[in-house]
């Protein structure tokens, strides 16, 4: 296992699509009516964002191993629907303890004219 600690992946873009919000509304229970969920562009920003680190061969993720510890966020604001919006994930620390593996996975979320909109931390453990 290589540790992947500071290590960045490429910005990705995405616009907070109608049908989404709707979807994701629905899922938790939420009013879509009242615009984005809160939780709507940092769960979706690493889910755009993670799969970088998941396919990087020199992080060695195993996948199967891996359990979703925690998350949290800090918002600055929250998206419109519409909006388009840029994430960056970065590998904040990799360590290992006790046979498993504990990657700290952050995502920064900001708009067009690069304003922060929302910090995602999720910490991910990797079973031996």
């Amino acid at each position: 296992m290589a540790a992947v600690a500071g290590r960045t992946y490429p910005a990705v873009q995405f616009e907070i699509e109608p049908e989404r919000v709707s979807e994701f509304a629905r899922a938790i229970g939420a009013d879509a009516a009242g615009g984005v969920p809160p939780t709507f562009a940092a769960v979706y920003s690493l889910g755009v964002t993670a799969p970088h680190l998941f396919m990087d061969e020199e992080a060695a993720v195993n996948f199967a191993r891996l359990l979703h510890a925690e998350q949290a966020f800090e918002w600055a604001r929250h998206p419109r629907v519409g909006e388009t919006v840029t994430s960056r994930g970065r590998v904040a620390s990799d360590t290992e303890r006790r046979g498993m593996r504990f990657i700290r996975f952050e995502s920064d979320t900001t708009d067009a004219q690069g304003a922060p909109i929302c910090k995602s931390t999720a910490l991910f453990v990797i079973r031996s």
